[in-house]
């Protein structure tokens, strides 16, 4: 089972920006595809931003254009950054990896934006 590890949340004033990290135990090179979900208080999950295998990327609505998808390989970590961030982007935010067979979930980072 891969493990899946968050990092990078925090306490962020309206307009500002983070970087999310999200650190694999296996070769990420391999999965068929890398997502980003957040859940906010009372929300279902959402998906924000997805990376395949083949590097395509595709995005909510809600975030396009503030936001970034990308991979480092050599490093197998996945990142999120989230530029003029908004109070609505306010939720704990996964780490998800599909691979052969299987499928895996990080324990979540929270982010919250203070206005």
């Amino acid at each position: 089972q891969v493990q899946l590890v968050e990092s990078g949340g925090t306490l962020v004033q309206v307009g500002g920006s983070l970087r999310l990290s999200c650190v694999a135990s296996g070769s990420i090179s391999s999965y068929n595809l890398m997502d980003w979900y957040r859940q906010a208080p009372g929300k279902q999950r959402e998906l924000v931003a997805r990376i395949t295998k083949g590097g395509t990327t595709m995005y909510a609505d809600s975030v396009k254009g503030r936001f970034t998808i990308s991979r480092d390989n050599a490093k197998n970590t996945m990142y999120l950054q989230m530029n003029s961030l908004k109070p609505e982007d306010t939720a704990v935010y996964y780490c998800y990896a599909q691979y052969l067979l299987s499928d895996s979930w990080g324990q979540g980072t929270q982010v919250t934006v203070s206005s």
